[in-house]
């Protein structure tokens, strides 16, 4: 940004495509070059040297973090790693990564969202292997932390690891100076866990909250449940924007049946591309820049009209 004006940026958004069948597309991974007006398709989730049974069934790739020049990204149970043009290096599985929804990388670690397992893990970026997780669960008079090993006795988790029980719907993991943080549909606002394991409650949030993580002086994230991109501030103050939303006629797979499974203006994925603009992904597939000072819409790009098919994970291309 110079001089309050915005450095229109490149993001980098994975999509999902909600109730797709094998042979259908999953979405894929997006270059938005906002400066250019491109959209490229860079990696198609429906490539066929890609094992079917590791791609999340309708939930395709999520999380996206970068690291050492190399761009990390999850699907449902495996961690992919590719290069800069996108060519696969190398992939990582792990019995208790299961419906991995958001990553994020701080130092030499990567952590991961375990949803159904209730935890998150880490992985050490350097030795290229899961090393530590830690299960969060909601007790009477608030949470409690138990740090397990996902490599475990005997393979990967052994008998070591939580059980399934998908009780908080863990969806996002942010990592910074000040903390570990993360949130859930289920899990009451954000939390944070401490170097001693201990798991506090920092903000109450609405149920059904994605992407939430703390930004000067309060929290940002999507509220879903009520299609609001939200950034509330401690003194009680917030700013809140509209998801976007599109005529029906405009729409397309509207005759979903018992397979209903998506909506449109379902507000997911959220980045910050500096300490005043913010980018947030909605469905169908758009992705909208906001001005936090002005409390305006910048500029808004939609690659796709298909109600099922919806932002996931945002980042701001580094490379």
């Amino acid at each position: 940004m110079n001089g309050g004006q915005l450095a229109l940026p490149t993001l980098l958004a994975s999509s999902v495509v909600r109730g797709a069948r094998q042979g259908d597309s999953h979405g894929g991974l997006y270059l938005l070059d906002f400066a250019r007006q491109d959209i490229r398709q860079v990696v198609d989730w429906n490539s066929g040297d890609i094992d079917w049974q590791g791609r999340g069934w309708d939930r395709g790739l999520r999380g996206i973090a970068f690291y050492g020049g190399e761009v990390y990204v999850a699907a449902s149970d495996e961690l992919f790693v590719y290069d800069r043009a996108f060519r696969l290096q190398r992939s990582f599985r792990c019995i208790y990564l299961r419906h991995c929804h958001e990553i994020c990388v701080l130092g030499r670690h990567l952590y991961l969202v375990s949803t159904v397992n209730d935890s998150i893990l880490a992985f050490d970026l350097e030795r290229q292997r899961f090393f530590w997780a830690l299960h969060i669960e909601r007790t009477g008079e608030g949470y409690e932390g138990h740090a397990w090993d996902p490599a475990g006795l005997d393979g990967p988790g052994g008998a070591m690891g939580p059980p399934p029980q998908n009780r908080l719907h863990l969806n996002n993991v942010w990592a910074d100076e000040s903390g570990l943080y993360t949130c859930g549909l289920r899990s009451g606002g954000l939390l944070r866990i401490g170097s001693d394991h201990t798991v506090r409650r920092v903000v109450e949030l609405p149920d059904g909250t994605h992407n939430a993580r703390p930004f000067r002086e309060g929290v940002l994230y999507n509220d879903t449940a009520a299609d609001r991109l939200r950034w509330d501030r401690r003194d009680g103050s917030a700013v809140s924007f509209a998801v976007p939303h599109y005529p029906g006629d405009e729409l397309e797979r509207l005759d979903l049946g018992d397979e209903q499974v998506a909506r449109q203006g379902f507000g997911r994925g959220l980045c910050v591309i500096d300490q005043r603009f913010v980018a947030a992904g909605s469905s169908p597939s758009t992705v909208s820049i906001y001005d936090l000072e002005s409390g305006t819409d910048v500029m808004r790009v939609n690659f796709s009209r298909d109600v099922r098919n919806a932002v996931h994970g945002l980042e701001v291309w580094p490379y």
